[in-house]
């Protein structure tokens, strides 16, 4: 990282930590081995230097934050730096709101949300997908209408800001009732298609979807929650990346699915409808 990145990272961490310490500089500088004109310059911003590994210490120490943080290279405050293995949800809860998909949301508020779903996305699929899926799956049907309902409430905030990228054939292949969707009735698949359309046009622009051809491109399913951390979906448990650098290159990996899009947000819902009316039982 670029030595003035540092600096100025460190310097904008150190704000946070007067804040909310509700102490005046003379206290603060105090608590952490320094002089209050030492304080005032690493506030400044004069110096790319950064104070001494000892005076870091010590004030990660007095506010019981990792160095990682404090340098901006963690976004967990209270994490030691290393990347979190997986965390997994507990499929006892029926509430989403107390789930951990539920929390990242809520921390990344005002923030762009960048998701790339396991199949349809969640907060598209109708009760009857959902219903279909909760089958298949054996996953808790209340768990799952409980996420979707919650995702579309989510969308509906102005200040929201979301983009999911997904491959093309995965809706051509819902819409012929191929792969997992072979059980799903045609008449409910149109309606799903329908649904979908009708809540693209709604929810857009604070909701985009984009469409790439899977063909050329391929992802993971994860959710890259502003500049906090990254999920990646495998299975009932999460890969959760907390660290900068990675967080950083799984953005730059889902701008470049955005880039790859051969159906853009804007035309979305028009392709989903007309999926919706086409009629796949001659193929």
């Amino acid at each position: 990282m670029d030595k003035r990145n540092l600096s100025d990272l460190f310097r904008e961490r150190l704000k946070t930590l007067l804040q909310r310490s509700d102490l005046n500089q003379s206290a603060f500088s105090a608590a952490v081995g320094i002089d209050r004109s030492a304080l005032s310059q690493l506030l400044s911003g004069t110096s790319t230097r950064l104070p001494r590994a000892e005076t870091l210490l010590n004030i990660a120490a007095e506010h019981k934050v990792s160095l990682d943080w404090l340098l901006g290279l963690s976004q967990d405050e209270g994490v030691t730096g290393e990347i979190r293995a997986s965390l997994e949800i507990e499929e006892g809860q029926s509430d989403f709101d107390r789930t951990l998909l539920a929390r990242w949301h809520a921390e990344a508020v005002g923030t762009k949300i960048r998701y790339v779903p396991a199949g349809l996305p969640d907060l598209l699929r109708t009760e009857a997908l959902i219903d279909y899926e909760s089958d298949i799956s054996n996953r808790s049907r209340e768990r799952q209408a409980g996420e979707t309902q919650y995702r579309i409430d989510y969308n509906r905030r102005p200040e929201t800001d979301m983009e999911v990228c997904m491959p093309r054939h995965t809706l051509e292949i819902f819409a012929r009732g191929h792969g997992i969707w072979s059980g799903f009735p045609a008449e409910q698949r149109r309606e799903q298609l329908a649904h979908m359309a009708e809540l693209l046009d709604d929810l857009y622009p604070t909701f985009r979807l984009f469409l790439y051809d899977g063909r050329l491109r391929y992802s993971v399913p994860y959710t890259i929650f502003g500049p906090y951390r990254a999920a990646i979906y495998v299975g009932d448990m999460y890969l959760v990346l907390n660290a900068t650098d990675p967080i950083r290159t799984l953005t730059r990996h889902f701008d470049n699915l955005i880039r790859a899009a051969d159906i853009n947000a804007h035309e979305a819902a028009a392709y989903a409808r007309k999926l919706a009316e086409t009629d796949f039982s001659t193929e």
